[in-house]
């Protein structure tokens, strides 16, 4: 391992987040929110607010990379307001060089469209909706900090990354110094990830505890749902021996790219897989052995067999 690890936690990225999943509306489908939360919270803004935030859906998705670097490099604690503020009154030159660090690419007029376009909403959105569930996610945000910050300090760095991650691998050859794990809630079940200059940003699902013991957990829902199609199954028998790209995927099994995606989603989010992180954009793909002892672990668990 050529790259250090840390452990990152704050209330701002679990509200970029949550903003971006309300904003862009790209993943709703395939994540725990669900559509009734985009409904739900739809109804609190104004007709203007709507156009506002129906705006930043047209804003490039590479935004988001500012905005998590800037919270990368947050400078006033871990306090919404004040770090929004503080990112209101700083001038496009200051916040350039900050974000000129993790991306090299970024231009002046960049710095000052995001900052005008994001805060002004980013504060919208604090006040009608985060606020409200911020100190109840913070909890276990920290809790979950702790815990991680723990096991770094007896795992392997890659191990805790496979771990947190429920199947993420960095092949060797990735050109990063620094790896940044940050639990998100929003996020759940899905990974997401940013490569910046030097760091790879992790943000790893943290599901919400079960409150009802006689319904099934989540993550046996999600095992078993990815397993109940054979297609499925045929794909993990196809990355059994070794890691394997899309591409070779599809020649193997002889089905369409978007069927595949469908289903190497409901794979990864069930922990069946192990993705290889090879560069930016270029990953492989192969089974990860802990999940089929998960599932069996899970199910006797939930039907109690002794």
């Amino acid at each position: 391992m050529a790259y250090d690890v840390k452990v990152d936690v704050s209330p701002v990225y679990e509200l970029i987040s949550s903003f971006m999943i309300y904003t862009t509306r790209k993943w709703v489908s395939s994540l725990d929110v669900g559509a009734e939360w985009i409904t739900d919270i739809e109804q609190r803004f104004t007709p203007e607010q709507r156009q506002q935030f129906a705006e930043a859906a047209q804003y490039p998705l590479t935004d988001y990379d500012v905005l998590f670097a800037w919270t990368l490099g947050r400078q006033d604690g871990d306090e919404i307001a004040p770090f929004l503020n503080e990112l209101a009154q700083t001038d496009a030159e200051a916040l350039y060089a900050r974000t000129n660090s993790y991306i090299p690419s970024v231009s002046n007029d960049t710095i000052a469209r995001i900052r005008s376009s994001y805060i002004p909403l980013l504060k919208v959105w604090d006040e009608l909706y985060f606020r409200e569930v911020e100190q109840r996610l913070v909890s276990l945000l920290q809790e979950d900090f702790d815990e991680k910050s723990t096991l770094l300090q007896k795992m392997d760095a890659d191990a805790l990354i496979e771990y947190a991650s429920g199947g993420l691998v960095l092949e060797p050859l990735k050109p990063i110094t620094e790896v940044v794990l940050c639990p998100s809630i929003h996020f759940r079940p899905i990974n997401t990830y940013v490569f910046y200059e030097g760091v790879l940003f992790i943000q790893y699902p943290l599901d919400l505890p079960e409150l009802d013991e006689d319904e099934p957990p989540m993550v046996l829902k999600r095992l078993t749902r990815a397993l109940a199609e054979p297609q499925r199954l045929r794909l993990l028998r196809c990355v059994a021996d070794k890691p394997k790209s899309m591409q070779e995927i599809m020649q193997d099994l002889g089905q369409p790219q978007e069927q595949l995606l469908h289903d190497l989603l409901l794979l990864r989010v069930a922990g069946l897989l192990r993705i290889h992180l090879l560069a930016q954009n270029t990953e492989k793909f192969s089974i990860r052995p802990d999940g089929a002892a998960e599932l069996q672990m899970f199910l006797e668990s939930y039907i109690r067999l002794s």
